[in-house]
């Protein structure tokens, strides 16, 4: 019930984000909500392994359901398709490289902050 709730919340925040950054030529929503969402599980991670009080009730609401209903890797699949079969090679690289190491920074940034 807990990752269900948590993933209707973050399917919604989703949805605010692409109805506010919707961009034709390049898929900025999605790479913000990755990256949000990684700074968020990295929180999560954080505040867990730092308070053992941080119930695993918590966590699964946040992590599998808010960060699960939030992040999107289809959308990024489908994007980076899509732009493949456009012809915009050098987009598409540049979505898959800023994706995964700007995910992974925030992810660390979210661990730094919660454990601090």
């Amino acid at each position: 019930m807990l990752a269900g709730f948590g993933g209707a919340i973050g399917t919604m925040m989703r949805f605010g984000v692409y109805t506010l950054f919707k961009t034709t030529n390049f898929p900025f929503a999605t790479l913000l909500i990755n990256i949000a969402g990684s700074l968020l599980i990295g929180l999560v991670l954080g505040f867990a392994l730092k308070d053992i009080h941080f119930e695993n009730n918590w966590k699964v609401f946040l992590a599998t359901g808010v960060c699960g209903g939030f992040t999107t890797f289809s959308a990024f699949s489908l994007e980076n398709f899509q732009m493949l079969q456009q012809g915009k090679y050098f987009l598409s690289i540049i979505y898959i490289i800023a994706s995964l190491i700007a995910g992974i920074i925030a992810t660390w940034v979210g661990y730094k902050i919660a454990t601090n």
